[in-house]
């Protein structure tokens, strides 16, 4: 388990890159690390910035990469243009996102990020981002059907672990093979 003072540190291990902003963590898995990081809708550099909930968990990651490889977007989207409950919903979910997100900008705020979860105009462009925000505590009809496809992310070790002092990645960390 890694403190809420290495979270920065932790994240960007986890990610692969440093982070563009700073960042605060919203769920951690059961080994206490970063699952999800909310992100500011401007980032450091002035860049806006759509998305507002950012998958950090690289099993998650891992696991919804292979729905997504395996045609999850489009089947995700074959699945709205026929149920319009869902289509509804996520409508919703997109509306809410981006509310939520606007709400942090000033008005004078410019440029200013767009689009619902993950930046999308509708629809379903990225299940990782729509993931994040169910992961969130979001009601985000998409991100549940993923979380329910990919199961809880429990690891057996931690993805990062501490070397020598350091934080770095844990080069012991397996995906496990346990799925709903």
């Amino acid at each position: 388990m890694t403190s809420p003072e290495q979270d920065s540190e932790v994240l960007a291990l986890q990610i692969g890159r440093p982070l563009r902003a700073t960042s605060t963590v919203l769920r951690r898995c059961n080994l206490g690390l970063p699952i999800v990081a909310e992100v500011p809708p401007i980032l450091d550099t002035g860049e806006p910035f759509p998305t507002r909930y950012w998958l950090t968990c690289p099993l998650a990651h891992r696991r919804i990469a292979r729905l997504e490889a395996e045609g999850g977007v489009r089947a995700t989207q074959t699945k709205l243009e026929v149920d319009q409950v869902l289509a509804e919903q996520l409508a919703s979910a997109h509306a809410r996102y981006e509310r939520e997100r606007d709400s942090l900008l000033a008005p004078s705020a410019h440029p200013r990020p767009s689009g619902g979860v993950g930046g999308s105009s509708g629809g379903v462009k990225c299940l990782h981002a729509h993931y994040a925000d169910h992961a969130a505590c979001n009601a985000n009809p998409i991100g549940l059907d993923v979380a329910r496809r990919i199961g809880e992310p429990r690891c057996a070790v931690p993805c990062v672990t501490h070397v020598d002092g350091r934080l770095e990645r844990n080069p012991d960390w397996r995906e496990t093979d346990a799925l709903p």
